[in-house]
C-alpha cells in the first residue's frame, strides 16, 4: 500500500510534467528548467514526510513544507485537467494544437489554476461556525461546548494562527472545550519553539481531548507532554464527569492494543450524558452498542479538497457532518486545521458548538 502511495503522485507528475513539456512554447533549457523546479517542488513533499526540516532553520522549514505540500493539490488538479483535455482531444471536441506549443492554453491554465486556489486559501482562512442543538433527560441545565478536531499544529499552523483560533473559542463562551485528536501536525519542533502551549492555557474553560493519528506520527510521549504543559486532559482510554456530562476518549486507531469500547464505557455512570471523543470514526455501530449519546470525531477532512470529498463518502458511513444511529447523534468534524497546503476547494475548516439542552 504504502509503494501504490508513493508510486502514483511519481507516475502523475510525468504525466503532467510530459504535458507541460509538450505545452510551453519555450526553448529546450527554458523546458528544461521549467520541468527541473515542478518536480524540485513537489520533492520538497518528501522532506517534510522524512522530517529533514527539523534541521532547518524555522523560516526556510514552514517554507520547504508550504511549497512540498502545496506542490502535491497542485498536481493533483493538473493530473485532473490534462486528464480531460486529452479526453476532449481523443473525442475530437478540441484541437491537438491546444495542447503543443501553446501560449493561449497555458495561460489559461495558470489564471484557472491561480482562482481555484486563491479561492481554496481564502476557504481555509474564514472558520465555518457549525451549531447543533440536542436535546436529553439526563442534562438539568443547559451546556455549550465548544468541539475540535484536527488543528494540526506545525510549520504551516503557527503560534499566531492558534492565537486567534484560541480568540475565536474564547468568545463563544463555552461551559467545555473538546478536541478530537490531530492537535499536532506531525513535527513537535514548531510547537516547542514557539511554546504554543501557552496558547491552550488562555482558555477560560476545561479542555479535554483525545490522541489522534499524527499524535503517533510526532511520538506520542512528546505530544502528552505537551498536552500537559498546555493544560489539556488528555482521555486515553479512559474517562472524566463534568457536572451532567460523562466525557470518553478514545487512544486512536495506531495503538493496536487500545481497549474495546465496552471496557471503557463499562465504567462509565449511566446517568450522565455519554460524550464519546473518538479521532477516527470507523466502527460507529460500537457507539450505538454501547449506548454513548453523543460521538465526535474528526480525521477525514472531508477529503481536503474536491473530488477527494467523493472518496471520503465511500469510504466512511458518515464521512462528514451530522449523523444519527439508533438513539445515539454523531458529528464528524472536516476539522479546524489543514494537513499540507492551505486549500479548502469544495469542503470547509470548522468548529462545533453543540448545545445540549434538558429535554
Amino acid at each position: 500500500m504504502m509503494l501504490l502511495f508513493l508510486l502514483l503522485p511519481l507516475l502523475a507528475l510525468a504525466y503532467v510534467g510530459w504535458h507541460v513539456w509538450c505545452l510551453l512554447p519555450l526553448a529546450w533549457g527554458w523546458k528544461v528548467l521549467a520541468v527541473l523546479l515542478m518536480i524540485g517542488a513537489f520533492m520538497l513533499l518528501f522532506a517534510s514526510i522524512l522530517r529533514t526540516t527539523d534541521r532547518l532553520p524555522m523560516l526556510l522549514a514552514t517554507a520547504v513544507y508550504e511549497v512540498g505540500t502545496s506542490s502535491l493539490f497542485v498536481l493533483f488538479y493538473l493530473f485532473m485537467l490534462f486528464l480531460v483535455l486529452d479526453a476532449a482531444r481523443l473525442l475530437h471536441l478540441v484541437p491537438a494544437g491546444w495542447l503543443r506549443q501553446n501560449w493561449w492554453t497555458a495561460g489559461c491554465i495558470v489564471v484557472l489554476l491561480f482562482g481555484i486556489f486563491f479561492y481554496g486559501n481564502y476557504r481555509y482562512r474564514h472558520k465555518y461556525r457549525e451549531e447543533v442543538t440536542l436535546r436529553s433527560t439526563k442534562v438539568t441545565k443547559p451546556v455549550k461546548l465548544v468541539m475540535l478536531s484536527d488543528l494540526h499544529l506545525g510549520y504551516h499552523n503557527r503560534r499566531e494562527e492558534l492565537a486567534r483560533w484560541v480568540d475565536l473559542i474564547n468568545s463563544e463562551k463555552p461551559d467545555l472545550v473538546l478536541v478530537a485528536g490531530d492537535i499536532i501536525d506531525g513535527s513537535m519542533r514548531p510547537l516547542r519553539e514557539e511554546r504554543m502551549y501557552e496558547e491552550f492555557r488562555r482558555l477560560q474553560v476545561p479542555v479535554y481531548a483525545c490522541l489522534g493519528n499524527h499524535e503517533y506520527f510526532s511520538g506520542e510521549p512528546e505530544a502528552q507532554m505537551f498536552y500537559r504543559n498546555a493544560g489539556i486532559r488528555l482521555l486515553q482510554d479512559t474517562l472524566a464527569e463534568e457536572g451532567d456530562l460523562c466525557i470518553i476518549g478514545r487512544d486512536d486507531r495506531m495503538n493496536r492494543h487500545r481497549l474495546p469500547l465496552r471496557d471503557i464505557v463499562g465504567a462509565a455512570n449511566r446517568s450522565k450524558y455519554l460524550i464519546l471523543l473518538d479521532h477516527q470514526p470507523y466502527h460507529l455501530e460500537q457507539a450505538e452498542r454501547e449506548g454513548i449519546d453523543f460521538q465526535f470525531s474528526g480525521h477525514t477532512h472531508h477529503g481536503q479538497v474536491w473530488p477527494v470529498s467523493w472518496m471520503t463518502d465511500m469510504m466512511y458511513e458518515c464521512a462528514f457532518g451530522s449523523y444519527q444511529r439508533g438513539a445515539t447523534s454523531y458529528y464528524v468534524s472536516s476539522g479546524m486545521g489543514i494537513w499540507g497546503g492551505k486549500f479548502r476547494i469544495g469542503t470547509r475548516s470548522e468548529y462545533l458548538v453543540l448545545t445540549i439542552e434538558p429535554a
